[in-house]
């Protein structure tokens, strides 16, 4: 259990830092024109319910789950009524609620910076840069965190009894997703045994 926790640890490390610097240089496409006409709409008619969209309205969050809530309104979600209206504006939102003791797990955002609003309740917070300094913070209401594009962060909610809500805005339409606990361990074939460890002795070595 000891190598495989070791590992674990690792080829997180590793990953996140392949994966940030992939994202550099991905972001949105500048738009020359007031907003992007989807394909086959015609332009008259749009009124103004093509800029609003109703995916964040009466969401309810998932208590039975170990994971944060998070509804996103962006260029793909939710599936079944994308907001099309931000297509090349460069913006994009969740709504994140955390039950207690529920947390929002390693991931980045490779096309995308996040402004976290937290709207009520305490949130613990943490980032981590290319060098892989871990930077940590308790969020109150009020309260605003920048988690820079492409960096590995994850969110915590660590009250017992009081579930917490708070408001992401992205720089991007679609600032993609990558959970790293998926990404390494739920891939369509298995990292192999011989990886992991290289990688654990790799990071103790060094």
């Amino acid at each position: 259990m000891g190598r495989i926790r070791h590992s674990s640890f690792a080829l997180l490390v590793f990953v996140a830092v392949a994966l940030t610097l992939q994202s550099v240089q991905a972001s949105d496409p500048e738009l020359t024109k007031d907003f992007q006409v989807p394909a086959g709409i015609n332009a008259a008619d749009i009124d103004g319910t093509f800029f609003t969209s109703e995916a964040l309205r009466n969401v309810m969050p998932n208590v039975a789950s170990p994971f944060a809530t998070v509804t996103t309104a962006n260029l793909v979600a939710p599936a079944k009524a994308p907001f099309l209206a931000v297509d090349g504006l460069g913006v994009s939102m969740a709504l994140l609620q955390f039950p207690p003791g529920t947390v929002n797990p390693p991931h980045t955002h490779p096309r995308g910076t996040e402004l976290l609003f937290i709207i009520e309740g305490t949130l613990d917070v943490g980032l981590v840069d290319t060098t892989n300094k871990l930077f940590t913070n308790t969020l109150y209401k009020g309260d605003i965190f920048a988690f820079p594009k492409g960096l590995v962060h994850f969110q915590i909610n660590n009250d017992k009894y009081k579930t917490l809500t708070a408001l992401g805005g992205f720089s991007s339409s679609n600032a993609g997703l990558v959970r790293l606990p998926n990404t390494l361990f739920n891939t369509s074939a298995p990292i192999s045994d011989k990886l992991l460890e290289f990688s654990s002795v790799a990071l103790l070595i060094r």
